[in-house]
């Protein structure tokens, strides 16, 4: 079964199950995957996670159901998952502008997100040159921060991150520790490390660098654990970070369906070398750790 059957399969239990509890893990299982390799693909190609689509689609159908029948605002909450009316009526008043009540009135707008489909169509032209590589377990010392998928914040929110992090000395406090020297699992000057969550649509993303044996994480630090793992690295050409985001958009929107891995549960990497981050020639790496398709 092709890739976009096995998504479209997931989504066809996602929608059939709107108004009843969804297992995103047996979601996964219809689309052939892990649910954590699930949740990153759902997201790199519908441009928001599948409980945020799952949200929409509710409240698309909620106001629907409140427009055309004579039911109550709390069966409707309640058919779809809210607790309680308030909690639903704040739900409902972000993505329609209005209460639930209103939506019972002729002539209101209100906002449709239509179901959508998975096609086999693979994003760009270009060849994408990877290698496959092995490396043991390594530690991290870094300053890690909470962000979230929705609504593609962490594309603005991240770059933001890493401007607070240059101006208020870290990167002298890091040099310090690696006394200028680079990883030498990965050979980076920095890392970016990105750790999703299990359950939810937020992740840990940290700045840091290759932990040295004989050091300790200063004030405000910590360490990280990155696993042994089998990684799929990617070359990044470009000033930062508008070319590490096109690379990591075309290995979830292109690379993994043309290949027979998925990805493992463990942190991504962003590997930055040395050099000028607003060069156009500026070269670092994304390392995705891999898995067989299939195997857990």
């Amino acid at each position: 079964m092709e890739w976009s059957a096995r998504m479209n399969s997931a989504l066809d239990y996602i929608e059939a199950n709107l108004a009843d509890d969804i297992d995103i893990e047996q979601a996964a299982r219809l689309a052939c995957c892990s649910s954590f390799h699930f949740r990153r693909m759902f997201y790199a190609f519908a441009g928001v996670t599948a409980a945020e689509y799952v949200r929409r689609r509710r409240l698309t159908l909620s106001a629907c159901e409140l427009s055309s029948e004579k039911i109550r605002v709390i069966d409707v909450a309640m058919k779809y998952g809210y607790d309680s009316p308030d909690a639903f009526t704040r739900a409902f008043r972000n993505v329609h502008g209005i209460t639930p009540l209103a939506a019972r009135s002729q002539g209101v707008p209100l906002v449709a997100y239509p179901r959508i489909s998975f096609n086999e169509i693979l994003e760009g032209d270009d060849n994408m040159d990877y290698k496959i590589i092995e490396k043991p377990a390594f530690d991290v010392i870094a300053k890690a921060k909470k962000f979230t998928t929705a609504l593609g914040e962490n594309f603005v929110e991240i770059p933001q991150f890493w401007d607070e992090f240059r101006s208020t000395g870290n990167f002298i406090t890091l040099e310090k520790i690696t006394g200028g020297k680079t990883g030498p699992v990965t050979g980076a000057g920095c890392l970016g490390v990105c750790m999703m969550d299990s359950v939810n649509d937020k992740f840990t993303y940290a700045i840091g660098v290759e932990k040295p044996a004989a050091k300790a994480a200063p004030a405000g630090f910590e360490v990280l654990h990155i696993p042994a793992a089998t990684w799929a690295v990617f070359e990044s050409i470009g000033p930062m970070p508008k070319a590490i985001q096109n690379v990591t958009e075309k290995i979830f929107k292109g690379w993994f369906q043309s290949t027979g891995y998925e990805q493992d549960a463990k942190p991504d990497l962003e590997v930055y070398f040395p050099g000028d981050i607003n060069s156009k020639d500026y070269h670092c790496q994304v390392w995705i750790p891999i898995i067989k398709r299939g195997k857990k």
